[in-house]
């Protein structure tokens, strides 16, 4: 068996007071996309600047391409091909000028793949970076995070500032492109339209603590919308794995984990139900805004809900 890609393994982060992380534990396999998904100021760009070694974690261990990034970051950094949202480049520099300065401090430097990049991409050769478009400057920098074939790529929300559909369409070929390659892709987000059709494995972090993680299509398989009476609740048990419960008019409306385990219990008390599919959206919301808000009592309405 392979030696994983990345590992976080009890990672913690303070900074002074403040917690930024806790406990958070991850693997992810070569070849896997998986995409870290929260809120903004959830932690995950914490947790990508501790895999670059661009700071250290308070306690825990991260590994990634099997270097420790706290003992050996240039090392990771030379592995690892980084795409963040901010795109910081000198303006005075020509595409070209940049890809000949890079190449110095990447002995993987591929000169003709940076070249097929550029063509690809349809990026002006001799223009001034600071001339360049919001969506040229997004493109130049994965040409500068893919052009010494880093078998790890991270990208952290890389097309924040596009229009959205150009973001869906950037996010969509470059992963395609990423996955043929076989290179293994962490994606940050809290856009989750954009990860939901190209992620095998999803994690999401919320307050500094990863709240699930699992393959995209068991988290599918898992999590259910029940609706059923609400007069039923007398006759079954709580839901140990119960995410959401609302009432609307006359019906409870559950989110639950292990959906299958419950609905075997209303099978068996002969309870009418309905099952309804979740997106990835409303499953995450199940997990990070319903963990905040509190779990509504009966009294409170539900806003409408499909069915």
């Amino acid at each position: 068996m392979s030696e994983p890609a990345i590992i976080l393994d009890k990672l913690a982060k303070t900074f002074g007071s403040n917690e930024v992380l806790s406990d958070v534990s991850l693997t992810i396999a070569p070849g896997q996309t998986f995409a870290l998904l929260g809120r903004n100021g959830a932690g995950k760009t914490t947790t990508i600047r501790i895999l670059l070694g661009l700071i250290g974690a308070t306690s825990g261990t991260a590994r990634i391409g099997g270097l420790d990034p706290a003992q050996r970051p240039l090392e990771v950094r030379g592995k690892v091909g980084y795409l963040g949202e901010d795109q910081t480049m000198y303006p005075w520099m020509t595409p070209i000028e940049l890809c000949r300065f890079l190449a110095s401090f990447y002995p993987t430097w591929d000169a003709a793949w940076a070249d097929q990049l550029l063509n690809r991409f349809e990026l002006p050769r001799h223009a001034r970076i600071g001339k360049l478009s919001k969506g040229q400057t997004v493109k130049l920098g994965l040409v500068a995070a893919l052009a010494h074939r880093p078998s790890i790529v991270i990208l952290d929300d890389p097309a924040m500032g596009l229009d959205p559909v150009a973001r869906k369409e950037f996010n969509r070929h470059l992963v395609e492109h990423l996955q043929a390659e076989g290179s293994t892709v962490l994606y940050s987000s809290h856009l989750l339209d954009e990860v939901e059709a190209v992620a095998d494995g999803i994690a999401i972090l919320d307050r500094g603590q990863i709240v699930r993680s699992a393959g995209t299509d068991r988290l599918r398989d898992d999590i259910k919308r029940i609706v059923l009476p609400w007069d039923a609740l007398a006759e079954i048990s709580r839901p140990e794995q119960l995410l959401d419960l609302r009432r609307h008019e006359d019906r409870a409306v559950f989110v639950v984990a292990d959906a299958s385990t419950y609905l075997g219990q209303l099978d068996a008390r002969q309870i009418e139900y309905d099952v309804v599919d979740l997106g990835l959206d409303e499953i995450f919301e199940a997990y990070v805004i319903g963990r905040t808000e509190g779990r509504p009592d009966a009294s409170t309405p539900a806003e409408p809900v499909s069915v």
